[in-house]
């Protein structure tokens, strides 16, 4: 997953960080809200940590700034407040889970599973499936039936992005900026490379499923079975 953190507490915020890159996540950290909105506003992350107590602004502000610009990226919030009406007035801004500091890492990472499903997923703790296929999340491995194989990082990333769509288009560019980065000086043609090496992969397995090109769109998943 690509990770939103903004959490001004600089030994909380780089501990998490090396925690969700241990995961294998892609992790953005910032130290204030304004950086945090900004940030989010890119629509591009799959999940956004949000502390509410922050400096420049607070991260309620944020939220309400994010889902009045129409990004519905999930957001956990973290924060040191545990009265009712502090959870109730978070979830009420838009926020979709809420965790109390401090929390266990075991607790953090599972909200983070959850609030990355998407409509249409089926989703246990650890695989994500269409079609015959099941994407193991924790050992990077594809499998169909009994055939398994493993996948690189960023045959990992993009299978898990195509999956998560489901039969929605997946756009070109949502795939560069959520698996090189935003940053990333990454044409097309790369994404072509590896969409090579997950098509044999998925010959290999003897799968249904087949990762179709949309001209001038993006990509999209179809179950030929």
């Amino acid at each position: 997953m690509r990770i939103l953190l903004v959490e001004d507490e600089r030994r909380l915020s780089e501990a998490l960080a090396q925690l969700l890159r241990a995961q294998h996540h892609q992790v953005t950290a910032v130290p204030d809200g304004e950086a945090g909105c900004e940030k989010a506003m890119d629509g591009v992350f799959d999940v956004i940590i949000l502390d509410i107590m922050l400096p420049k602004m607070d991260g309620l502000t944020v939220l309400a700034r994010v889902r009045q610009a129409g990004i519905a990226t999930p957001v956990l919030l973290l924060t040191a407040k545990d009265e009712v009406a502090d959870k109730v007035k978070g979830l009420d801004a838009g926020a979709d889970d809420y965790l109390t500091k401090p929390f266990s890492t075991e607790e953090l990472l599972a909200r983070l599973r959850a609030l990355a499903r998407r409509p249409g997923e089926v989703i246990s703790d650890d695989i994500l499936r269409f079609g015959d296929l099941a994407l193991h999340l924790s050992s990077y491995v594809l499998s169909c039936g009994a055939a398994q194989v493993s996948l690189g990082h960023k045959e990992f990333e993009i299978a898990r992005i195509l999956l998560a769509h489901g039969r929605a288009v997946t756009p070109k560019e949502e795939l560069i900026v959520k698996v090189w980065g935003y940053d990333a000086d990454v044409g097309y043609n790369n994404v072509e490379v590896y969409l090579t090496f997950l098509r044999k992969k998925l010959a290999y397995l003897r799968s249904t499923v087949q990762i179709r090109p949309v001209r001038g769109v993006g990509y999209v998943l179809e179950d030929a079975a």
